[in-house]
């Protein structure tokens, strides 16, 4: 139909009525997708408020065992010096957390290191109590020595005797045990040889040794002994993935850094190993933990701290 003065066609009422009903699908399109921005940007400031409070939490966790270790290590006085080696090693494990909450962290990898923290931090108190008590017990052993000399002297060599009985059970286990576990960063000097370094950037190599000590129940023979060092972010300084790097340990499989065959003979054994870096790799500064293994048992541990 045309406008007879214009000389242009009138939209028909059925065009019209389409239109608006494009125009109304639009409307609802957009509102859905504003309704859905605004829904997904609600949720996103939900989980990062969530993030942020288990940071808190962590936060105080940490605060809370290291105000508790200082507290301990107050009330226990001179008794305190005696174990400044794991002192420190809890307040290096307490600064490599705070930094990682003060930088980009995940929840669990953080989570795990408090927890081998607590377990390290326990472990001070249990020697802590152990130290005191022996001191203790000698206070009053002496005490009562004084009192009844001959009932104590009695006790005494009843307690010897049992002790010496404690001992050969223990020594008679058919397990290996460790002693003088020791670990040094190395670094060439040239000419001069290898020399000790607690430099994260200069170490070339890491030095392992420690002792078997003797056991008349272990069959002599050659030992596959096993070592993981693991680097400030828990991963395994490894060789390679593959399964030929790796062992059995208690039914699962994993990846060690060293391994050395030991030909025990079933006396007090020195074993000194080396894991060697390569050219491409780069050692990070921190707290490095080294396991030792002998087939379904953790024989040694030991810590290096490099800056």
């Amino acid at each position: 139909m045309e406008d007879l003065r214009s000389g242009q066609p009138i939209p028909s009422p059925n065009s019209t009525r389409w239109l608006y009903i494009i125009l109304a699908i639009f409307a609802v399109i957009i509102i859905g997708l504003s309704i859905w921005l605004i829904s997904a940007k609600s949720s996103l400031r939900v989980l990062q408020d969530e993030k942020e409070q288990q940071r808190t939490l962590l936060q105080l966790e940490v605060d809370s065992l290291i105000e508790a270790h200082n507290v301990t290590k107050a009330a226990y006085g001179a008794l305190a010096d005696s174990l400044t080696a794991k002192d420190s090693l809890i307040q290096a494990n307490a600064e490599e957390i705070k930094k990682l909450l003060n930088t980009e962290w995940e929840y669990f990898k953080i989570k795990k290191k408090l927890e081998r923290l607590q377990t390290i931090s326990q472990g001070y108190v249990l020697q802590m109590d152990s130290l005191y008590t022996i001191n203790r017990e000698l206070s009053d052993e002496n005490e009562r020595i004084r009192e009844e000399v001959v009932i104590e002297r009695q006790r005494n060599k009843q307690l010897v005797k049992t002790k010496e009985e404690l001992s050969e059970k223990v020594e008679q286990a058919a397990v290996f045990r460790t002693f003088n576990v020791d670990v040094a960063g190395l670094r060439q000097r040239g000419n001069r040889g290898e020399t000790d370094t607690d430099r994260a950037n200069r170490v070339e190599r890491i030095k392992i040794c420690f002792s078997l000590a003797e056991n008349s129940l272990i069959m002599p023979g050659n030992k596959n002994i096993y070592i993981r060092i693991a680097s400030p972010d828990s991963k395994i300084l490894v060789k390679s993935r593959d399964d030929a790097y790796s062992f059995m340990y208690k039914g699962e499989r994993l990846q060690y850094s060293i391994m050395e065959v030991v030909d025990y003979r079933n006396a007090d054994q020195e074993v000194c190993v080396y894991w060697d870096k390569r050219d491409t790799q780069e050692l990070a500064p921190g707290l490095y933990y080294i396991d030792i293994y002998e087939g379904d048992f953790q024989i040694g541990e030991a810590n290096l701290i490099l800056r």
